[in-house]
């Protein structure tokens, strides 16, 4: 009698999987319309994977840590990748492309579209709050046309049907197309250097036009810093405090203007063969080292000095080496000059303008 009892209670449970499974089942088949194109949640997606007719694609992935990479390679834009999971939920269908247009946009489509397959960490059992059975699961695909000739919403087709619909975002006056970008460089960050003071371990700034004025600034903890002139190790005891704190909390979100890899090769080789401006490498405790390599930007045509002269190089941007020299790219003085210091800037003295020399 005990044995049968349990026997039932075994069937029992199987038979409750086998409905739950079965409803939670029945629900995702309802779900995959022909127009679902919007994510009920997106805070499960793992994947992003995008390509277009042209040889362009990225894959967007989620770390364990909640960031997003590149292409495996590089740090995602948290604020681009945000925007874009944020579009993927709330998208809505406006309406069936018109039959008369039918045609012309299915054509259109073939040509242009980018394709998005999004990927999912889900449940196999996922009902009345029980999950059971966890699996990464490829949840959509569809392709991104452009935008229709209201510039208010654009073509968008599910994989395996034949009709593409009108989709827009409420509330945003314009099309979503440009944010399903195949183009890596779009997705990348920006930042170049991001460490806070007690971050950072050592920092080694070279002017080889003025090597006397290097230096490299050692962080002991507790607010105490040590001062050296680059190569001898000469330290030196007497600086400004203020000045040198002010130098190292600049390097705290560093990011370039743009990323500029796809310049002419026979330019960009002159301009990586020349005389490097400043060179900083940054070391932080856990040992890690980022450098950048500046260069100057010729001055643009026709303007020049209060004096009259041509202004013999560019006052407003760079040219920087980062990431160990694989990408080549534009930073502005603006954002960069706190850390753009020689070693006289830090001495109590009257110093010189490094980027004018006055």
């Amino acid at each position: 009698m005990k044995r049968n009892r349990t026997i039932l209670v075994v069937v029992i449970l199987l038979a409750l999987v086998a409905l739950i499974l079965w409803l939670s089942r029945s629900e995702n088949t309802f779900r995959r319309s022909m127009n679902d194109f919007a994510l009920d949640d997106t805070s499960n997606v793992i994947r992003i994977f995008m390509a277009d007719k042209n040889n362009n694609s990225v894959t967007l992935s989620k770390l364990a840590n909640g960031k997003w990479m590149v292409n495996d390679k590089y740090p995602a834009q948290k604020i681009s990748v945000d925007l874009l999971l944020k579009t993927m939920m709330n998208i809505e269908v406006q309406q069936p492309v018109a039959r008369a247009a039918h045609n012309n946009i299915i054509k259109e489509m073939a040509v242009n579209a980018v394709k998005v397959e999004i990927y999912q960490h889900v449940y196999w059992i996922d009902f009345a709050g029980i999950r059971w059975f966890p699996h990464d699961k490829l949840s959509k695909i569809y392709y991104v046309g452009g935008a229709t000739q209201s510039n208010m919403g654009c073509y968008m087709l599910m994989d395996g049907a034949s009709e593409p619909y009108v989709v827009y975002l409420p509330g945003f006056r314009g099309f979503v197309s440009p944010r399903y970008s195949p183009i890596e460089k779009y997705w990348r960050d920006y930042n170049v250097f991001k460490s806070t003071i007690p971050e950072i371990a050592t920092v080694k700034v070279e002017i080889p036009a003025t090597p006397d004025q290097s230096f490299e600034v050692h962080n002991l903890g507790n607010n105490k810093f040590r001062l050296l002139t680059w190569g001898t190790q000469q330290e030196i005891p007497d600086y400004d405090t203020l000045k040198l704190l002010n130098f190292l909390s600049g390097f705290r979100n560093l990011n370039y203007e743009a990323l500029l890899n796809d310049m002419d090769r026979v330019r960009k080789d002159s301009i990586l063969r020349s005389q490097p401006f400043i060179i900083i490498s940054l070391t932080d405790t856990s040992g890690s080292t980022r450098t950048i390599r500046t260069f100057h930007k010729a001055g643009p045509p026709g303007q020049t000095d209060p004096e009259g002269h041509p202004l013999p190089y560019d006052l407003d941007r760079l040219y920087a080496s980062v990431n160990d020299g694989r990408d080549f790219t534009m930073i502005q003085y603006f954002n960069f000059d706190k850390v753009l210091r020689p070693k006289q800037f830090f001495l109590k003295e009257v110093i010189e303008n490094p980027r004018t020399g006055r």
